[in-house]
């Protein structure tokens, strides 16, 4: 995974409220069983019309949006536990997701493959989705070592794993973590 320490950003803002894994990545999409190409289909029935002509009315696919954040509505990430969610959203770019709520397993998910997911206030989630519409090209920034995330004069602390948040910060999976205490890991096998 890519190290994670710091990112400024626009965003895409995506208020729609409850949106669950199969907007995410319909479940027709989920032949593969690894993730490239999953990008390609994220919200792939808002996007387009079942025509296959795209929905310009959707903030992907609107020109004046763009960046590495989604600025989602709350409860984002419910339904199924499905991991090509994360998969997608980290294939089309987003790097980081802010919601007031996110489903817990999408939030594991997103963190495992290197998706910070960010829960915020709502009075804050609505604030910042109102000042991206107002002006697109509005940056974020997002401070993972101190926890916090900022646009204008505005500023907020989030939650984190502690453990994540270390994988975060040395583009660690699981197994590159383990790797990381090795000589831990022998000498304390050395003491048996």
């Amino acid at each position: 995974m890519e190290k994670f320490i710091q990112l400024r950003a626009t965003a895409v803002p995506l208020e729609t409220e409850n949106v669950d894994t199969d907007q995410i990545i319909p479940a027709r999409f989920l032949k593969a069983t690894d993730k490239l190409g999953f990008g390609d289909n994220v919200f792939r029935d808002w996007r387009y019309h079942k025509d296959g002509t795209v929905n310009e009315s959707f903030p992907l696919n609107q020109s004046v949006y763009g960046g590495s954040i989604l600025v989602a509505g709350n409860n984002f990430g419910c339904g199924s536990s499905r991991e090509h969610a994360a998969w997608a959203l980290a294939g089309y770019g987003f790097k980081v997701i802010v919601s007031s709520f996110f489903a817990d397993i999408f939030k594991g998910n997103a963190l495992n493959n290197g998706v910070l997911p960010i829960q915020v206030s709502e009075v804050f989630l609505k604030d910042l989705l109102r000042k991206i519409k107002e002006d697109p090209t509005l940056e974020i920034n997002v401070d993972l070592e101190n926890q916090c995330i900022s646009y204008s004069n505005r500023e907020e602390a989030f939650e984190i794993d502690a453990y994540k948040k270390v994988c975060l910060i040395n583009g660690y999976d699981d197994i590159d973590f383990l790797i990381s205490k090795k000589d831990k890991i022998n000498a304390f096998e050395a003491t048996l």
